[in-house]
């Protein structure tokens, strides 16, 4: 077991540094008095770790839980600890440029004040987005409200498209099951959520997204923003699909974004996510080592505290290069072995000097899950064995279990003998399968709830401990009503026309729509200059823009003629005032009568 130096004060010491004020109390709420962050409730953390928390997610949480304003080098500011990650704000000739505005404008919105507060009133000259997640993007509002003066909002290329596609197309699931990784809806305490590795955990204010102005498209573009030169390194399939990090030369001071932060950071988040390529994120570290090291003071992440000097900078860069590609190359070797996933994540360890960094530590990855991921990047779900290319699904699977074990009560007797022994992941196997097969039986549930509660008490990894934590709350409770909403008109109103149609054709119930019998219709957006045909045949919505090469031909059943605002309206169930409208309305009830409503609140731990 690798020894950790819990003497070593230096994070501390770095995390403190530069502290200006906090937010007092650090409580922000929405318009109608719904608290969406709540920083006081995790004042225990000021203690000694307890018997149900592992110490070294324990001292992170410490960490991760220093709130406030901090200076990070002359005209560079962060805001620490008012969301799950950091906005940091650049002084400019005449205002301030900022960086990842947080997940929600209300939270953003306070962290700005915090700001001004003690740095004076500036306006917001520009906006940059290190990346294509919602924390890093969904409180733009709060800075830039409705009838703020345009201003250039910096992006890396194709940052729309993957922000659209993680937030909207399977934006529902995804929130969902972040609910479990960030664990926002337990309560706070020693034996409940304690943070989540990279941060406390999730904003739930109010989502919104400005579409950039200016895309970053190539490593060493240079952009200058309210007389500030920036230089960028665009990083694409690291963290983020669409990620880029970038130096202030003048100020010798560099954002790393996501890409090296304090902890291991996940292949593939539990959330959901595409999965991440870690043999080319190993080699942009190594780039970013090789174009910055010698031109910084001091380095800052999207989450956690900066570091300062070269030689730390390249301490955590090239231990984090040295992890990514050995879980990397020693997954492949092993896979090309014959071992799955499951197997590889079993027998890899890091070789020690890596495992005993404290920014190398799972409190967010794990080695174990992100091995399964990038075996998953190149091998798919399917591990090559016939027995797992048919299999039954997890409620027909348990059934059977439960019946050959003797019943639902057998099985909860078995694998209380099995969590005796100190073997709870197969007690949990057991017992998953007794509440599968029989969910409304309160003795299977309160079982596996107690064993989920031991799981997470034990977990360095944060997502893991609020996984197995919140699925104990609703072993017990029932399901806990997700608060986050990325459906809404602000992000809608981001969107291109191709992605609003997209964002349609994945709720379109498609037996209904097969017998619905189909449709033609046109789009002519006269602000955009987009003219789109929607197409509804067997069951698929698809779509095609007008070009010369390629005009639309033949009539459509209906063709709207509006802007985009119009269309959102339309869309809306708003009317059709004002729109040119040119045969069959009717069409636009149809379609809306085919869309499939997603369920924000599904179940995950019962059937």
């Amino acid at each position: 077991m690798t020894e950790l130096n819990y003497d070593d004060r230096t994070d501390f010491d770095d995390a403190e540094r530069g502290f200006i004020a906090a937010l007092e109390p650090a409580v922000i709420k929405d318009a109608g008095g719904t608290v969406v962050w709540d920083g006081e409730s995790y004042a225990f953390l000021d203690g000694d770790c307890p018997e149900t928390a592992n110490p070294s997610l324990w001292r992170q949480g410490q960490l991760a839980d220093k709130q406030g304003l901090f200076q990070v080098a002359e005209r560079v500011y962060q805001v620490r600890n008012l969301d799950l990650s950091n906005m940091t704000l650049v002084e400019g000739d005449t205002g301030v440029i900022v960086i990842d505005p947080l997940i929600s404008a209300e939270t953003a919105a306070a962290a700005f004040a915090l700001y001004t507060a003690h740095r004076g009133d500036r306006p917001v000259t520009g906006l940059i987005y290190t990346h294509s997640h919602g924390d890093h993007f969904g409180g733009a509002r709060g800075v830039l409200p409705h009838g703020h003066a345009p201003v250039p909002i910096l992006a890396p290329a194709g940052f729309l498209e993957h922000a659209v596609s993680e937030n909207v197309y399977a934006g529902t699931a995804m929130t969902r099951r972040a609910a479990f990784m960030y664990g926002a809806s337990l309560p706070k305490g020693p034996a409940a959520q304690i943070g989540c590795g990279l941060g406390m955990t999730t904003s739930t204010g109010t989502i919104t997204l400005i579409p950039p102005t200016v895309d970053i498209t190539h490593t060493g573009q240079e952009e200058t923003v309210d007389g500030v030169r920036i230089v960028f390194q665009l990083t694409p399939g690291t963290e983020a699909p669409a990620e880029m990090n970038f130096l202030f030369p003048e100020l010798r001071t560099l954002c790393m974004a996501e890409n090296a932060t304090h902890n291991m950071h996940n292949v593939l988040t539990l959330r959901g996510a595409l999965v991440r390529d870690s043999r080319i994120w190993a080699r942009y570290l190594d780039e970013a080592i090789a174009l910055f090291a010698d031109k910084i003071d001091v380095s800052f992440a999207s989450h956690h505290w900066p570091v300062w000097g070269r030689d730390a900078f390249v301490e955590l860069l090239a231990g984090q290069r040295d992890m990514y590609a050995y879980m990397h190359d020693q997954t492949l070797r092993l896979t090309n072995q014959g071992f799955t996933g499951p197997e590889i994540a079993e027998q890899l360890e890091l070789p020690p000097a890596l495992d005993q960094k404290w920014f190398n530590r799972g409190y967010y990855g794990s080695l174990s899950h992100n091995v399964k991921a990038i075996y998953q990047r190149y091998m798919g779900w399917f591990d090559g064995n016939p027995a797992h290319l048919w299999e039954h699904p997890p409620v027909d699977t348990a059934q059977r279990y439960v019946a050959d074990y003797g019943g639902v009560d057998a099985v909860i007797a078995k694998a209380k003998a099995y969590a005796a022994e100190g073997d709870l992941r197969f007690a949990v196997t057991l017992l998953n399968h007794a509440v599968y097969a029989a969910p409304d039986s309160t003795p299977a549930k309160q079982a596996l709830a107690d064993i989920y509660d031991k799981l997470g008490w034990g977990a360095e990894n944060g997502p893991w401990r609020n996984f197995f934590l919140t699925g104990a709350m609703e072993l017990r409770n029932g399901v806990s009503h997700n608060e986050i909403d990325t459906a809404n008109p602000e992000m809608a109103s981001a969107l291109t026309a191709d992605m609003i149609i997209d964002s349609m054709a994945v709720r379109v119930d498609g037996p209904r729509a097969v017998a619905s019998g189909g449709f033609i219709m046109d789009w002519q957006l006269t602000d955009t200059g987009d003219h789109l045909r929607l197409t509804l045949s067997n069951g698929a919505l698809t779509h095609r823009a007008a070009t010369l090469e390629a005009p639309h031909s033949g009539a459509a059943d209906l063709t709207l003629t509006l802007t985009k605002p119009q269309l959102l309206g339309v869309l809306a169930g708003q009317g059709l005032d004002g729109v040119t409208v040119a045969g069959d309305p009717k069409i636009l009830s149809t379609l809306a009568g085919l869309l499939d409503t997603p369920n924000p609140d599904f179940n995950i731990v019962t059937p």
